[in-house]
């Protein structure tokens, strides 16, 4: 019977000893994994910058109709409600928290909400409901300010 130490001399002898593990070793330090350098990922990102800077000014007008809407849903609210409180009281108020509005706080005092909403008696003893934007959406100068009446008649007074 043979010890264990001349079992793995013969088998050491079969694989050409060091020979063999040296190429083992090398093959395995010198695998190249295929990838990206640093250059090519940044070449993408500047790419990627510059095309972003193209499109931004080409989304302007679709951010600013999107922020509009914020406009539209209080108001249509604001006439659901007020709906809800002439058919109650018989007349309309002129008071966002007697007809149950709750006005978020606005963006520049760190809220979320882009339109301060007022509320107006007319003469003819209807309502309007006005929403202007305390930001300038496109930058031109011009707020957006968009009114209801009592009739439900939405309409957007000064475009943004």
């Amino acid at each position: 019977m043979k010890s264990l130490s001349t079992l793995f001399r013969d088998k050491s002898r079969n694989f050409g000893t060091s020979r063999f593990r040296t190429l083992q070793l090398k093959s395995a330090v010198y695998t190249r994994v295929s990838g990206f350098t640093l250059q090519e990922l940044l070449v993408v990102l500047v790419i990627i910058g510059i095309l972003i800077l193209l499109a931004l000014p080409n989304l302007m007008p679709l951010i600013s109709k999107t922020k509009s809407l914020e406009a539209q849903m209080n108001l249509k609210h604001i006439y659901t409600l007020q709906r809800t409180y002439f058919m109650q009281y018989g007349s309309y108020s002129d008071d966002l928290s007697a007809v149950g509005f709750e006005l978020e706080e606005l963006v520049l005092d760190g809220g979320s909400s882009n339109y301060r909403i007022d509320l107006e008696i007319d003469e003819n003893g209807g309502f309007v409901a006005r929403a202007t934007a305390v930001v300038d959406f496109d930058s031109d100068g011009q707020l957006n300010i968009w009114e209801i009446n009592e009739n439900g008649e939405l309409k957007e007074v000064i475009k943004d």
